[in-house]
């Protein structure tokens, strides 16, 4: 056997760095020697933010003429030498490098440079945001408009199914949509509706108990419960609860690209995933609405007879002769717009989910925050409506 070869380590097969200093005329010149890698660069890095420390000098010379390696942490030390004292306004040089130091520098430069752009980037004009925020949001409004055409299109087509192979409904599909959306909301429906109505009556009758008309508090109870807040109340309970279900349940499946396993098995996304919802939304706003209409009715007698002394029997008796059919059918006519539109809305932000939870729950709050701002809008179109034909 030869003798054994004895282990060298590579860290000592050349100089430890080394950082020495002296004085000319005001400039301070710093002599660097040894080798400046990654395994050696801690030995020295005390004594570089040393240097980057100090204020009594103009002027800053790096001398690599007696550096025997560099890589790129050598070079980034280097560097960071050098942005700092230029940050205090003192004037740098780098001399006696080799041309493939010149080259690693360079490089160094250059990536730290982009790193600061991107975290710190030139703010625009103030002006030149806003235009650009706007001109954002109409583009996002017309692709949101476009998706939602695209979806209430094939909703109205049929249900779609299986492309080119028949319009099979999936009655099963809806039925339970319908049992989670409408008879899962019945309670905190019937809470919120009797809350408000009992609110109307109690305020309507302090206001009019003044002029000694009391008994017309059932008539405000009754017009603003059936033409307006039954409505409404019940499109913006179903908005925060099932609009955002359907964005989280679209947008999940759409991150785990369930989405696009339904388009390559054959199956037309809509047709499984937003068509039984949507349809499950028109047919259960309505009935919640009439639900909401009696609890918000019966929050207002009670209140009424606790509060003006009005029993139930006259209550009922004045609330025949201050409504009629339109006041009934009007608030009914609305649910099932506003069904669609928070259907639809949740669809198109469920399926604009990207790969992330970050990006699920700001659609999620874009959806709610979007459905409620339509229904309140379409509400007030259609109050608008009723008034230019005196319904």
């Amino acid at each position: 056997m030869g003798a054994r070869k004895p282990v060298v380590d590579d860290r000592g097969s050349q100089g430890r760095p080394t950082v020495d200093m002296r004085e000319d005329g005001g400039a301070l010149v710093c002599v660097l020697t040894g080798a400046w890698t990654t395994h050696t660069v801690a030995d020295v890095d005390a004594a570089m933010r040393d240097i980057s420390g100090r204020s009594s000098y103009r002027s800053l010379r790096v001398d690599l003429s007696g550096v025997d390696r560099l890589d790129t942490a050598g070079a980034w030390l280097i560097e960071r030498l050098l942005i700092e004292a230029r940050a205090k306004g003192v004037e740098t040089a780098v001399e006696g490098q080799s041309e493939a130091a010149s080259v690693l520098l360079a490089a160094v430069g250059e990536a730290d440079h982009a790193v600061d752009a991107a975290v710190r980037p030139k703010a625009p004009n103030i002006a030149v945001a806003f235009f650009e925020a706007v001109g954002r949001r109409v583009y996002d409004i017309r692709d949101d408009f476009l998706q939602s055409m695209n979806i209430l299109g094939a909703t109205i087509r049929g249900s779609q199914m299986k492309l080119g192979r028949g319009h099979g409904v999936n009655v099963t599909a809806i039925v339970h949509q319908m049992d989670r959306m409408g008879v899962g909301a019945i309670p905190v429906v019937v809470l919120m509706s009797a809350i408000v109505g009992a609110i109307i009556a109690q305020q309507g009758a302090y206001q009019l108990s003044y002029f000694g008309a009391d008994i017309f508090v059932v008539d405000l109870v009754g017009v603003l419960s059936l033409r307006e807040l039954g409505v409404l109340m019940t499109a913006i309970m179903i908005a925060g609860r099932s609009g955002s279900a359907i964005t989280a349940e679209i947008g999940s499946m759409k991150m785990r690209e369930e989405v696009d396993a339904l388009t390559v098995i054959g199956l037309n996304p809509i047709g499984v995933l937003v068509f039984p919802r949507l349809v499950a939304l028109v047919i259960a706003v309505p009935c919640l609405t009439i639900i909401a209409n009696f609890a918000s009715l019966g929050g207002g007698m009670m209140t009424a007879w606790a509060y003006s002394d009005i029993p139930p029997a006259a209550f009922i008796d004045r609330l025949r002769m201050a409504i009629d059919l339109s006041s009934i059918f009007s608030g009914l006519i609305k649910a099932p717009f506003m069904a669609l539109i928070i259907g639809i809305i949740g669809a198109v932000e469920g399926l604009k989910v990207g790969g992330s939870a970050e990006s699920l729950g700001q659609h999620v709050t874009a959806s709610v925050v979007k459905s409620i701002f339509v229904v309140i809008v379409l509400d007030g179109l259609f109050a608008m409506f009723y008034a230019a034909i005196d319904f």
